[in-house]
């Protein structure tokens, strides 16, 4: 299958990339290298240096690759940022999602798998774990911007007949994730594990997010994409796990490679950040016929081996 991967320079998007052409697929990456990074790109796969805000570009590309499946992962993913700039958060995550729907929808894509955001989306949800159907109700322009996208992904569904799908994720992480990066704790404090850091933990350490490692959430953006599902689906592990109790996980995953992790400093709340976050994934998993398999302690000693 022809696929192009928007963002497939990136920590979750490069992963993407290895899977679908270790399957077989003819694949065409499109990134701005903004965050992504060169080194992540498959030589297999054509690449196309890109921002997809970029209009007639991303229509030239679409134009040439003629994808039949595309992956759509390109975005601004730090809440911070977006808290800080909402405008140019909207540009990208909005505008580049829509630049990528319409050059699918004029280039004749079959399928178009949309990356979206649980816990961004939710904010502080009442109900746990919390299925696609709870209120919308985001804590920073990130996730506002987000449901904007899938919307536009249901709109051209609607108007033009392009079959779409948006993935909402937990909180990824594994291989490639930038240990160094705004976004991510499990590789900053990772990072921090290895190079003995100390690590910043911003609040009490008692907020709780759903982490699910990369290997899942490729294995699902693979079966979606070969799926008639249409709407928001849950990608998480469906557990909730407190940042003091993943630091415990990565304190006990570093103890076996001969590492410590000092104790964390404590910093006050960041605005933006949700206190509670745990994805129901029923409907992938009664559905798609996707549940995870990776536990968060062997995601962990799978991470540490590549840094």
């Amino acid at each position: 299958m022809d696929c192009l991967v928007t963002g497939g320079a990136g920590f979750i998007g490069s992963n993407l990339v290895d899977a679908l052409i270790a399957r077989g697929d003819s694949v065409a990456v499109l990134d701005s290298l903004v965050t992504g990074k060169r080194e992540n790109l498959n030589a297999a796969a054509t690449f196309y240096e890109l921002d997809v805000r970029d209009r007639d570009g991303v229509q030239a590309v679409f134009d040439e690759v003629k994808p039949q499946a595309v992956f759509h992962l390109a975005a601004q993913i730090d809440v911070r940022k977006s808290v800080d700039d909402p405008a140019f958060d909207a540009d990208v995550n909005v505008l580049g999602a829509i630049s990528v729907l319409q050059a699918a929808r004029d280039h004749g894509a079959k399928r178009l798998v949309n990356t979206s955001t649980g816990g961004g989306l939710y904010g502080d949800a009442g109900v746990f774990p919390t299925p696609e159907t709870y209120r919308i109700a985001p804590l920073a322009p990130y996730g506002q911007s987000k449901l904007a996208a899938e919307g536009y992904c249901e709109l051209f569904e609607r108007l033009f007949g392009l079959s779409t799908v948006s993935l909402r994720y937990g909180n990824v992480y594994g291989p490639r994730q930038d240990v160094h990066g705004e976004a991510g704790v499990v590789a900053i404090f990772s990072g921090h594990l290895v190079e003995g850091r100390q690590p910043t933990v911003f609040g009490d350490g008692q907020q709780t997010r759903d982490w699910v490692e990369v290997s899942d959430v490729v294995r699902a953006n693979l079966l979606a994409a070969d799926s008639r599902m249409i709407g928001p689906i849950n990608i998480g592990h469906g557990q909730e796990t407190s940042v003091v109790g993943f630091i415990d996980a990565l304190r006990a995953a570093g103890a076996e490679r001969g590492l410590s992790l000092a104790e964390p400093i404590f910093a006050p709340d960041r605005p933006g950040e949700v206190r509670r976050s745990c994805l129901d994934v029923s409907r992938a998993k009664n559905e798609l016929g996707w549940e995870p398999q990776v536990r968060l302690a062997d995601g962990l000693r799978n991470l540490l081996a590549t840094l």
